[in-house]
C-alpha cells in the first residue's frame, strides 16, 4: 500500500468505522495502521500499537507457534474466521477471530499483511447464559422429559428413600445420582460408587462390606468396605441388575435393617447410608425370568428415575456439544470454539448407541485431529464421516439443521403443534413463529 495512501485522512476514518479491529503491517512485522475498534477492543492507543511488532502488541494465544498472517505469506491463503484469544491492556484474555490477507502495490508485489479481528466476548457470554438456563448441578438438558426430573430432583433427594434411575448406558446416571446427593442432607458425606458389573461376586461382596484379617488367604488385615466408607453418606450401586441371586440377598438386608457384616465377622455393623441404584437392565423382565430377586427389587423401587436415551432428546446434543468444547478447551488448551452446520447434521442424524458418553468420545476424537478451530467433517471419527456410498444428509446452515430437527418432531406427533412445542420446550407461538421463518409447510 503506497505511503501516500496509507496516510491518507479519509483511510483512516474509512478504517474507524469499521466495526471489527484492524491493523496492517509491513514485511517486518511493524504495524502500519491500527483502527479505532483495534483500540477499543485491546485497550492500547493507536499511538503506542504504530510502529511495534504485532506480537508485542497482542501476545495472542497463536504468536509463538502459530501466527495467522505468517501461515497467510508461507501458503499463499487467506485465513478467515478463526478462534484465537488475545490479552488485552488490563491483562484480561478476550477471545477473537480473525482473518487474514495480503496487502499489495499497483504491481502486485506484496507489501505487509492486513488482518481483522471481531471481539467473541459477548458470543461467548451469551453461550455461558444458554449454559446456565439449561443446567443443573452438573446436568445440561433443555429435553421435556428431564426438565420434569430437575423439577422433583429436590424433592427427592429430601428424602431418604432408595432411588432406582434405570437407562441405558451412557445416559448419566451417575450424575443424577451425585445431583441426588448433593441436593441433599448428606452432601457433606461421602458419595461412594460401585459398578457392580464391574466385578465378580467374591469380589464385589468383599467391595461392598469388607472382610476382617483372616477371612480368606489373602486377608491380612481388616479392609472397611464400600458400605462403611460411605457411612453418613450415600452409596451408588451401578448396573445392579448384575448383580447374582445370592448377592441380592445380602443387599436386601441392609435395605430392610440398615446392618450388615463383614466377610470373616460375627459382629453386625450398623449402615446409615442412602443407596441410589442404576441398571441399563429391565429389572421386570429379569424377575420375570428369575435372575432378579422381587423382594428386593420392592425395596429398591421406592423412586423410580427414568432416563430417555439420547437418541430421543437430540435437542440436546448442541447444548452438550458446547459443553464439551469449553471442557475439552481447558482440559487439553486449545481454542476450538465451533462446530461446523456439516459436522452438527452429520452428529444429529447419528442415532448414538453410546449416548452421552459416545458424543463426549465422538468430540475429544475431534479435538486431537482439528488445527482450525472449528470442528469440521475431517474431525470425526471414519465410522462417523459419510463415506461416498454414504448420502447422510449434510445441511449448509443452522436454519437449514433445525428446520429438519422440528419437521422431524412435528411427523412424529403427527403435525400436533402444541405437542411438538412441549416436547420441544418453547412456547406454541414460538414454534409457530419458528415455522414461517423457516418455511415448513403447515399441515392439519
Amino acid at each position: 500500500m503506497p505511503d501516500k495512501f496509507k496516510n491518507t485522512e479519509t483511510t483512516e476514518i474509512i478504517l474507524d468505522s469499521i466495526a471489527d479491529g484492524v491493523f496492517t503491517v509491513d514485511r517486518d512485522w511493524h504495524i502500519t495502521s491500527f483502527n479505532k475498534a483495534a483500540e477499543d477492543i485491546t485497550g492500547i492507543p493507536r499511538e503506542m500499537a504504530l510502529g511495534q511488532r504485532c506480537c508485542d502488541v497482542f501476545r495472542a494465544s497463536i504468536c509463538e507457534t502459530g501466527c495467522a498472517l505468517r501461515e497467510t505469506f508461507k501458503t499463499g491463503q487467506q485465513v478467515i474466521n478463526r478462534p484465537i484469544f488475545i490479552i488485552n491492556a488490563a491483562g484480561e484474555t478476550i477471545p477473537i477471530s480473525i482473518s487474514t490477507a495480503f496487502l499489495k502495490d499497483k504491481n502486485d508485489n506484496i507489501i505487509g499483511g492486513v488482518e481483522t479481528f471481531r471481539d467473541l466476548s459477548v458470543v461467548e457470554e451469551l453461550k455461558r447464559e444458554l449454559h446456565k438456563k439449561y443446567s443443573y448441578q452438573d446436568i445440561i438438558s433443555k429435553n421435556n422429559k428431564i426438565l420434569e426430573i430437575f423439577n422433583i430432583l429436590p424433592s427427592i433427594a429430601e428424602s431418604d428413600s432408595t432411588v432406582l434411575i434405570e437407562g441405558e448406558s451412557g445416559v448419566g446416571k451417575e450424575l443424577f445420582a451425585r445431583a441426588i446427593h448433593n441436593l441433599s442432607h448428606r452432601k457433606n458425606k461421602s458419595f461412594i460408587t460401585v459398578n457392580c458389573g464391574a466385578l465378580p461376586d467374591t469380589l464385589l461382596e468383599s467391595e461392598l462390606f469388607g472382610y476382617k484379617a483372616g477371612a480368606f488367604t489373602d486377608a491380612r488385615k481388616d479392609k472397611p468396605g464400600r458400605f462403611a466408607l460411605a457411612e453418613g453418606g450415600s452409596i451408588f450401586l451401578d448396573e445392579m441388575g448384575d448383580i447374582s441371586p445370592a448377592l441380592q440377598v445380602r443387599l436386601l438386608r441392609i435395605l430392610q435393617e440398615k446392618t450388615f457384616e463383614p466377610l470373616g465377622s460375627t459382629k453386625t455393623v450398623a449402615a446409615d447410608v442412602r443407596i441410589i441404584a442404576a441398571t441399563n437392565k429391565n429389572l421386570e423382565e429379569q424377575i420375570k425370568k428369575g435372575k432378579f430377586r422381587r423382594d428386593l427389587y420392592y425395596r429398591i423401587n421406592i423412586i423410580k428415575i427414568q432416563l430417555p436415551p439420547l437418541r430421543e432428546r437430540k435437542e440436546d446434543i448442541p447444548l452438550l456439544i458446547q459443553n464439551f468444547i469449553s471442557r475439552f478447551n481447558k482440559l487439553k488448551r486449545k481454542n476450538i470454539s465451533d462446530i461446523s452446520p456439516e459436522s452438527l447434521s452429520i452428529i444429529m442424524n447419528h442415532e448414538f448407541p453410546g449416548n452421552i458418553r459416545e458424543l463426549e468420545n465422538i468430540i475429544e476424537h475431534a479435538f486431537v485431529l482439528n488445527q482450525t478451530g472449528i470442528i469440521s467433517v475431517s474431525d470425526l471419527p471414519d465410522d462417523l464421516r459419510p463415506s461416498k456410498d454414504n448420502t447422510a444428509r449434510e445441511y449448509q446452515s443452522i436454519d437449514d439443521l433445525e428446520k429438519h430437527f422440528i419437521t422431524e418432531v412435528l411427523k412424529k406427533n403427527k403435525w400436533n403443534r402444541q405437542e411438538t412445542a412441549r416436547q420441544l420446550n418453547m412456547h406454541k407461538t414460538t414454534l409457530w413463529r419458528k415455522m414461517k421463518k423457516l418455511g415448513i409447510k403447515i399441515r392439519n
